[in-house]
């Protein structure tokens, strides 16, 4: 089967390699233009580019389909299109050029959480359950019908970026299986069933800590927008970024006669409310901080010009100044 690979981040990467060891005919490669990266704003190739340069692929950069980019995709006789992040949004015309379509690999169940940044949405709403689907590419914004679907268990303790990291590859395998059973008319697509929830992509804003909600609701937060914007809040007048917490484990009874060194509630913080939302303070090795319900207990930090360091470090030193108390 010869294919068009249309891809942009290192999500998309895992994917791209598969497909050629799984022999596919790869005619060439999309993703967007070079982009300025880091303090000097070098442009930099995405990594599907350098990827595809890695395995000698034809690679073709766009941000928009133009009439010029319409006719080298007509040049290249596709059987399919496999697209996976790529960053842009495919006209009609576009659609209308592999013989089978565009096969998207989409990073949730669908129909939940269609939009730029499905992972980022299940973390924050705690759902059980994530996984990836391939789906036919149509106008609207995810809404073709469903080849075929992955799911795992979502861990609670899991960040958005390791969340994907795992999709990449699992969801690379169901993007192989189901070109493989399209070019052998194996497979076909079935509408989305269900009720459909959206997942526009998290902002700076959104990343804003906000320290009176309950602690599953803050940690979630913070783990749904990390590694990226990155979770946040204010101290003194200055941006403090705040990697991702845990749960403040609540220290043994001494008068409890039964106690084995896991009191009742051990592992939440449920017993300690002294602590008012966003209030820090330094237990013995720990740093906690109060949340609209029990503490969470700080990791790393990431003060205003200065690198990610350990919460110990900079609570010691930053409590000098008197009192903490995170905006």
């Amino acid at each position: 089967m010869r294919i068009l690979f249309a891809g942009t981040p290192e999500v998309a990467v895992p994917s791209l390699r598969a497909l050629v060891e799984a022999g596919f005919d790869v005619a060439a490669v999309l993703t967007r233009v070079d982009a300025p990266l880091g303090r000097k704003r070098v442009l930099t190739p995405s990594p599907v580019a350098a990827a595809a340069a890695d395995l000698g692929l034809p690679v073709l950069k766009a941000n928009r389909f133009t009439p010029e980019l319409l006719a080298d995709l007509t040049s290249l006789e596709l059987d399919a299109a496999a697209i996976v992040a790529y960053g842009g949004i495919v006209p009609p015309a576009g659609l209308r050029i592999p013989q089978h379509g565009w096969i998207n690999l989409h990073f949730s169940v669908l129909p939940a959480w269609r939009g730029a940044a499905p992972v980022q949405h299940a973390v924050l709403a705690g759902d059980d359950v994530t996984g990836a689907s391939t789906f036919l590419l149509e106008e609207g914004l995810d809404t073709g019908p469903v080849f075929g679907v992955m799911t795992e268990t979502l861990d609670p303790a899991s960040t958005s970026g390791e969340v994907l990291e795992r999709l990449s590859h699992s969801g690379a395998v169901l993007l192989v299986q189901t070109l493989s059973g399209l070019e052998a008319g194996r497979v076909a697509a079935t509408p989305q069933q269900g009720e459909p929830t959206l997942a526009p992509k998290l902002t700076i804003d959104d990343a804003r800590i906000d320290w009176t909600q309950p602690a599953v609701a803050v940690r979630r937060r913070i783990n749904a927008v990390t590694p990226e914007p990155g979770a946040w809040t204010m101290l003194d007048g200055q941006r403090v970024k705040v990697a991702p917490v845990a749960p403040a484990a609540v220290p043994p009874r001494t008068d409890d006669p039964t106690a084995d060194g896991t009191a009742p509630g051990s592992g939440d913080g449920a017993g300690r409310t002294d602590l008012p939302p966003g209030g820090l303070v330094v237990e013995g090795r720990r740093v906690l901080v109060g949340t609209g319900s029990h503490p969470v207990q700080l990791d790393r930090v990431q003060p205003a010009g200065k690198k990610m360091m350990s919460a110990l470090d900079w609570a010691r030193g930053a409590g000098s100044r008197g009192e903490l108390v995170f905006e």
